[in-house]
């Protein structure tokens, strides 16, 4: 049935969602960054300005052999980013010593005349619930910090 611009579907033809055992749970954290998207992905998409606004990750950050190696919490960790985009895409992977690899959503959205910096939050396998709150409001600190140091505040 057409009711304008939108379609309706009977109910009983909609499938129920579906929640597998083992897939990884996401939790969206986001800030509202009073400056234009370009300013904050820029600033945000240089590697080097890490230790400046997101200290949980990493305290210095070099570039070696090609490559971003920074030095963090969890030891000494290499950072790949998406390439430069005009998507605002800043997904990035995060290698720490053991070889293992997390992956990193993270996108700079127009928002009005300032835009949204959006990060997900995987929870890892074995993660308790009380290490995926503390790795969301670490992730939020990080984000607030990013929003400071780009409007000057």
């Amino acid at each position: 049935m057409d009711n304008g611009n939108r379609v309706s579907v009977p109910f009983n033809t909609v499938r129920p969602a579906v929640f597998y055992r083992d897939a990884m749970t996401s939790r969206h954290v986001s800030t509202y960054i009073d400056r234009p998207l370009k300013e904050v992905y820029d600033y945000a998409s240089d590697p080097a300005n890490l230790p400046e606004w997101a200290p949980g990750l990493c305290s210095s950050v070099d570039r070696v052999d090609g490559r971003w190696v920074a030095e963090s919490p969890m030891g000494r960790i290499v950072l790949d980013w998406a390439p430069p985009n005009e998507f605002g895409v800043l997904d990035h992977h995060v290698t720490v010593e053991s070889g293992e690899t997390f992956y990193n959503p993270m996108r700079v959205t127009a928002d009005g005349t300032g835009c949204e910096v959006v990060f997900s939050v995987r929870r890892q396998p074995g993660m308790t619930d009380g290490e995926f709150d503390r790795d969301a409001n670490a992730v939020l600190a990080d984000l607030v910090a990013l929003k400071r140091r780009v409007e000057g505040a």
